[in-house]
């Protein structure tokens, strides 16, 4: 019997929100400890990525690591799938945010703000925080398979205040410079795992990875400044707990807006942005690399090396 997860999803958006919170966090926390003790390859590949950025951890630590990776990852989907069930007052307590003076400065200038984002935390719940506290966001989505399963993501993220553009969908990269251009907004893109196969190699937290190049090639683009957003999770207690309904919050950590160098050729700007915000980003993950929901191969040591090597071939002949 096949699964629809289609249908799963859409169920769940439609159940969990009418569930008391702890029920939630519990079916979460069983469903992350059930596909960890299975091993199989998106833990395997869990635990490779957190080696590279916690090389100081011994197998059991690494172990114990990797479990913790996996309830932070199903605890996204948790909340995910009750996003659009809480109040504005419950999504502003269970958000704390941190470097948001630098980014209000370009705002209040009527500028655009690129986000180079990790699979970190939870980025649906910052988005919504976003769209109210500081601006209009739009962002990108890989376009999922089935058709049905990207509607319901889409229509959910739609749903909490996103500009959602389908990666496939006319010129995307187009519609997001016109977008930077036209004034005040935030553009969140997701970036620590090349979708395209057109990334860059840089130094992340010590050995090669390739990530996109999307971030600064569009800040570039746009004349858009570009930060560096580490979204991790955090206990809460007291009053802010009450108020968000949730023992678990996230802290926004916006890193200071930078600028393309307008003394380097285009090329080489959107690559020093691009090694910039990566040494930025891996240093946040290596501070909470259990809310890093990396499963897939980033790093160039577990590419396939002849398959890597035809993709460098292709980028040289373009």
């Amino acid at each position: 019997m096949r699964l629809d997860v289609a249908r799963l999803y859409a169920f769940a958006w439609r159940v969990a929100g009418r569930l008391p919170g702890a029920v939630v966090r519990g079916l979460c926390a069983a469903a992350a400890d059930a596909s960890w003790a299975t091993r199989r390859g998106g833990v395997r590949q869990l635990e490779a990525n957190y080696a590279r950025m916690r090389p100081e951890l011994d197998p059991r630590e690494l172990r114990r690591l990797s479990r913790a990776g996996m309830r932070s990852y199903m605890r996204y989907f948790g909340e995910a799938f009750t996003l659009t069930s809480l109040t504005p007052e419950r999504v502003d307590a269970r958000v704390r945010a941190s470097g948001v003076d630098g980014i209000r400065r370009y705002l209040d200038d009527d500028r655009a703000v690129v986000l180079a984002l990790g699979h970190l935390g939870n980025w649906d719940l910052a988005g919504a925080w976003a769209t109210r506290n500081l601006g209009p966001v739009t962002t990108v989505a890989e376009r999922l398979k089935p058709e049905q399963l990207f509607q319901e993501f889409l229509a959910f993220r739609e749903s909490i205040g996103l500009r959602i553009l389908a990666l496939g969908d006319g010129d995307v990269f187009r519609e997001l410079v016109r977008t930077g251009r036209a004034g005040a907004g935030l553009i969140p893109l997701l970036a620590d795992r090349d979708l395209t196969a057109k990334g860059i190699e840089v130094d992340f937290a010590g050995h090669r990875a390739r990530v996109a190049a999307g971030p600064a090639a569009l800040a570039v683009a746009a004349k858009a400044a570009l930060s560096t957003t580490v979204i991790t999770y955090e206990r809460l207690h007291g009053a802010r707990r009450r108020a968000a309904g949730s023992p678990w919050g996230i802290h926004i950590a916006f890193g200071e807006p930078q600028v393309p160098d307008p003394e380097l050729a285009r090329a080489d700007q959107v690559r020093a942005l691009t090694q910039a915000w990566a040494h930025e980003l891996a240093a946040g993950i290596r501070q909470r690399p259990e809310d890093w929901h990396m499963l897939q191969k980033v790093f160039i040591e577990d590419l396939d090396p002849q398959r890597y090597a035809e993709t460098l071939a292709q980028e040289a002949s373009a």
